[in-house]
């Protein structure tokens, strides 16, 4: 599948924000936002004000980096969520981006980043239920259980990304067990619980014209 291979530090200083694509590094002062704070390239400290047309396409830009996905598999989530009926199609979207397991192996600590937590699903490290589940774009459910598989239990990324995560946090609407290296889903999260400095609201009136 195809994906971006640039550098994931241009990504954050385009949208003048971290957008946290490279884990302990976002945390420190080599972060390339705190150090220069404008666009990369040549023209990157002379742009100009955009237009509303350009506001609601960073955004929506800005909310594919996050995840890591390209225009095709971002789109089909937005015309997913549009089709669901009741709540916002914003709200859903972030909901649907947000259960994906490679985002839950993330937010429950078990990777440091989304790419290495895509990575880890993908060379079948965790379970769901039971099964082994080597797809990132799965989409978990509530009271699913998300576990590293045995022969993973002790690997040297999974315990040292797990004590990191003591320090940072987890949301409230999952669980981890982080001793028995496994995690659950308690429910869909609700918008204030997905911690993302977006607008959503951007994206469906960009994809709405």
């Amino acid at each position: 599948m195809a994906r971006y291979t640039g550098a994931d530090c241009r990504q954050c200083r385009r949208e003048g924000q971290k957008l946290f694509l490279k884990g302990d590094r976002c945390f420190t002062e080599k972060c390339s936002v705190e150090r220069r704070k404008y666009p990369a390239g040549q023209h990157g400290q002379r742009r100009g004000k955009l237009s509303d047309y350009g506001v609601q396409l960073r955004e929506k830009q800005k909310v594919k980096n996050i995840y890591g996905l390209l225009e095709k598999q971002f789109r089909n989530y937005f015309e997913k969520a549009a089709g669901k009926k009741g709540g916002s199609t914003g709200e859903t979207l972030l909901q649907f981006l947000e259960r994906r397991l490679d985002n839950i192996v993330f937010r429950m600590g078990f990777a440091n980043n989304r790419t290495q937590a895509r990575q880890f699903v993908g060379h079948g490290f965790f379970a769901v239920n039971g099964r082994k589940v080597s797809i990132p774009s799965y989409q978990v459910k509530p009271g699913e259980i998300i576990e590293v598989v045995e022969s993973k239990k002790n690997h040297l990324y999974i315990e040292e990304n797990l004590a990191k995560a003591e320090h940072r946090g987890r949301p409230e609407w999952l669980d981890v067990d982080a001793d028995n290296r496994k995690g659950k889903v308690l429910h869909i999260p609700a918008r204030e619980e997905i911690p993302l400095e977006v607008q959503e609201q951007l994206i469906v009136e960009l994809y709405s014209k």
